[in-house]
This record gives structure tokens, C-alpha cells and sequence, in this order.
């Protein structure tokens, strides 16, 4: 276990982080904590992003407030997750996390999952047979959080009492190097939570970062170990790693770490095969990264079409031409890579039918003419086949064709705007209660002589 050090504390006056540049409603959490007796801090990425100069995601706290305490302080806290228990403050427009401080197990914390421990919320420690933590429920001092925290430049806090930057562990070193330095042994660190991989590639892509060469060495060793983390959170992590506009530098970090393909061995497989293929994915990635830029919403199904899409269309078309028909071929494509990337990423039904229904369209689109454009185009898909279509554009010359042909008919025919709300807002109709007509007593009276006398 790391052992706390002497912190680095930095004046107001020293750094470049202004109260004004906080989240009002962090800022309100903040200040009731404090005025309720609670150490409260600004802890990990807001921090670093802060300091850096950017504008932070999210805004997370730590406390040396239990979550009970967090939860009878603050009516709006939910307590949520299974590895360790986090308060979610929900605002009109955004979550703010709350944690409580934490520090490293010792042996006599640990204890072995069974039956009994189903339910990991009650339990303060908990490891698998491989070592990755599966409960962690410790509470424990600011430095001791700190220095359990992934990298350096993550573990950096900011103190609500005097607005000062405390740094715990060479972070404030790290962020002015660029560096992305594990806390601890890697490789324990790594074991203890795979993700940590993912991040580390997340970090340096983002920030245009390097990773130290312990750290680096560590990944490509355990780069296999990825597997062991739930797909549903790499699921999650895969939307971090590729939809905030970093997701050309991010494929290339996988896929020299080994993490590519540990996760999708058949992508990775079928990269290596040509150039050409590498350089396909790469333009795609790259167009995606242009579309968060400009500020364009980026479909998950659409990401995954220009990171699947290429190698499944390229399946389909071999099926297509041993015989099979081509929509059928495509069907079975589909539904074997979901199947191949499920085993890794659990990919929601609406994602996976909507990533099918973008590849069909796309295929369609390329014809030249197009069978019934104007139908074609009010398709529900149409947008993001389309905008696929031309993020692919560059690899194949008949695609410029078609590309062009598209965007003429869209401007000859614009698309009629609806003016009734999708179906999903719009309020559903209260049913009128139909009023019962009062019964006169005279009628009454004689319904009931005649349930009385049997009529």
C-alpha cells in the first residue's frame, strides 16, 4: 500500500483556477458541505482540466461525508454503484458525483466473492481470483483517496475552504511534462481495474499526452487482460474513447498498445491485412472527429459504421458474390460481426438495428440512379447513411459520384420540414372521464322493489 506524503499546497494567487469557471451547482454542493462540517473538495478530471485550461466535462466532489450523511444532506442524491457507492446530485441540467474519500485495502480488509457477497454494497473490500477489485468500500483520509487514484495528473484536488490546488503525488510535475504517470506499480494497478488501460489511451489521446514507458510497457503485457472487465462498461468506455472528438488518435493507441485487439480481434486482424484497410478506418475516424468538431451529433450507430462498416460491407460483398442475395448477405454480415463485438461490448438492440439499417441504406444510396430518391430520403436513417457515405467517400472514386448526386437532389428537393413534434415528445391526450347522469330518487326506488322481488 502507497503511503500518504506530504502534500504540495498551492495559494489561491498561484494557480489559474477561478470559482467562476465552477459548475453553479457543484459550487452549491461544495459550499453546503463545508458549512455542514465536511471536508469538500473538486477532485480528478476537473482539476487537471481546469488547471489546463479547459472547460471540465463534469465536475466531481469528494467528502469525508459518508454516502448516508450525503444522501439526508441533499433531497435531490441518489446512491448508486456496485464496485463502490457514489452519490448522484440531480440538477435540472446536469449530475453532479459525490464521493467519499477512500484509501487502499489492507489483507485483513479483503475479503473472497461467494454467494454470501452478491450484493457488494455492505461489503467494504473485494477482489477476484485475477486480482481486479470488485468492491471497494473503504472510507479513508484525502491523501489516501489521492494516492488510490489511477495517474498523477488525476489525483490533483481543490480545497473549497481556501481555494487552494493540493497536489498529493507529482501530479502538478506531470500535467506541466505532458506525462501520464500510474500511481503505484502499473501493473498492479492494472490488474486491479483493466479500464485503467482504456483510460491511460483516453488521457494521452485527448490531451495530446504521452504515456510513461512503465506504464506503456504494462499495457501492451496486459493488454489481454481487458476482456475481464464487463461489457457493459466497455460499452460505456467506447463512447468515451470515441465520440468526443479524439477517435483518429485513439484507434491508433489501441491498435499499438494490443488493446484493439483484445477487444475486437477480427477488426484488428482484418487492419493488418492491407494498408489500405488501416488507411480507410483511419479517414473515417478522422471524419468523425470533424463532425464533433463543428459541433454535429455523432450516433453511436454512426461511429460504429465507420469502424465496422468497412470489413462488413467488404463480408458482405464476398457473400454477395459466391451467390447470395445482397440484402441477405448483408443480414447475415450484420448479425456475425454484432455477435463478434457483443462477446466484448454489449451493444443495445436499437443500436445494433439502427448500425444494420445505416450499412443497407448506404448500399443503396451508391446505386446510380437511385431507385425512388424521394423515398430513399425520408427514411428515418437517411441522414446518417448518408453522412456515412461520405465519410467513406474518399476511399472508393464511384462514391464521390454518388456523393455528389445526393447532395444535388437534396438541394433541388429539400426535405419538407414537419411541423407536428416526434412522436416521442408529443404529450399524450388525457381521456375525458365520461360524468355518470345522476339517478333520479324515483328511479331508484323502483330498481330496487324490483331487485326485491326478483324482476
Amino acid at each position: 500500500m502507497l503511503m500518504p506524503m506530504e502534500p504540495r499546497i498551492v495559494p489561491r494567487k498561484e494557480h489559474r483556477i477561478s470559482r467562476k469557471q465552477v459548475s453553479p451547482n457543484a459550487l452549491r454542493t461544495l459550499y453546503r458541505l463545508y458549512s455542514r462540517g465536511f471536508m469538500a473538495y473538486l477532485v480528478g478530471g476537473c482539476v487537471r482540466d481546469l488547471l489546463l485550461g479547459r472547460t471540465p466535462k463534469d465536475f466531481d466532489i469528494g467528502t469525508n461525508a459518508t454516502p448516508g450523511q450525503i444522501k439526508r444532506l441533499f433531497h435531490n442524491c441518489r446512491l448508486v454503484g456496485r464496485r463502490f457507492r457514489l452519490a448522484h446530485l440531480r440538477f435540472q441540467d446536469e449530475i453532479v458525483e459525490v464521493s467519499t474519500f477512500r484509501r487502499s485495502a489492507d489483507p485483513s480488509d479483503t475479503v473472497e466473492p461467494d454467494e454470501t457477497t452478491r450484493d457488494r454494497r455492505h461489503v467494504r473490500h473485494m477482489k477476484d481470483a485475477n486480482g481486479m477489485v470488485l468492491a471497494d468500500n473503504i472510507f479513508g483520509t484525502p491523501e489516501e483517496d489521492a494516492l488510490r487514484r489511477d495517474f498523477t495528473i488525476n489525483a490533483l484536488a481543490y480545497n473549497i475552504a481556501d481555494a487552494s490546488v493540493v497536489d498529493y503525488c507529482m501530479g502538478l510535475a506531470d500535467l506541466k511534462d505532458r506525462l501520464i504517470r500510474s500511481i503505484g506499480d502499473p501493473r498492479v494497478r492494472f490488474t486491479e481495474d483493466p479500464v485503467r488501460m482504456l483510460r491511460a489511451v483516453r488521457f494521452a489521446a485527448s490531451h495530446g499526452f504521452d504515456i510513461e514507458t512503465t506504464a506503456w510497457e504494462s499495457i501492451r503485457e496486459l493488454s489481454s487482460t481487458i476482456s475481464r472487465a464487463s461489457p457493459s462498461r466497455l460499452y460505456e468506455e467506447l463512447q468515451k474513447l470515441f465520440l468526443l472528438g479524439f477517435a483518429r488518435p485513439t484507434f491508433r493507441l489501441l491498435e499499438e498498445s494490443g488493446l484493439l485487439a483484445s477487444l475486437f480481434p477480427g477488426l484488428a486482424g482484418w487492419v493488418r491485412e492491407k494498408e489500405t484497410h488501416f488507411q480507410a478506418l483511419d479517414r473515417n475516424l478522422a471524419g468523425v472527429d470533424d463532425l464533433v468538431g463543428s459541433g454535429q451529433g455523432v450516433s453511436v450507430a454512426l461511429f460504429l459504421a465507420a469502424l465496422f462498416g468497412p470489413r462488413m460491407e467488404e463480408t458482405a460483398l464476398a457473400r454477395h458474390r459466391e451467390g447470395i442475395p445482397r440484402r441477405q448477405a448483408l443480414d447475415e454480415t450484420c448479425a456475425s460481426f454484432l455477435e463478434e463485438i457483443s462477446r466484448s461490448a454489449h451493444i443495445p438492440g436499437r443500436v445494433a438495428g439502427r448500425l444494420n439499417s445505416i450499412i443497407a441504406l448506404k448500399t443503396s444510396l451508391c446505386r446510380m440512379p437511385p431507385r425512388r430518391p424521394s423515398t430513399l430520403a425520408g427514411r428515418p436513417e437517411f441522414t446518417e447513411a448518408l453522412t456515412y457515405l461520405g465519410l467513406t467517400a474518399g476511399t472508393e472514386g464511384e462514391r464521390d459520384e454518388a456523393l455528389t448526386w445526393w447532395k444535388t437532389f437534396l438541394l433541388e428537393n429539400p426535405p419538407a420540414e414537419s411541423t407536428e413534434a416526434p412522436a416521442e415528445e408529443t404529450p399524450r391526450k388525457k381521456r375525458r372521464r365520461r360524468r355518470r347522469k345522476p339517478r333520479r330518487r324515483g328511479e331508484n326506488i323502483v330498481q330496487e322493489e324490483g331487485a326485491a322481488h326478483g324482476r
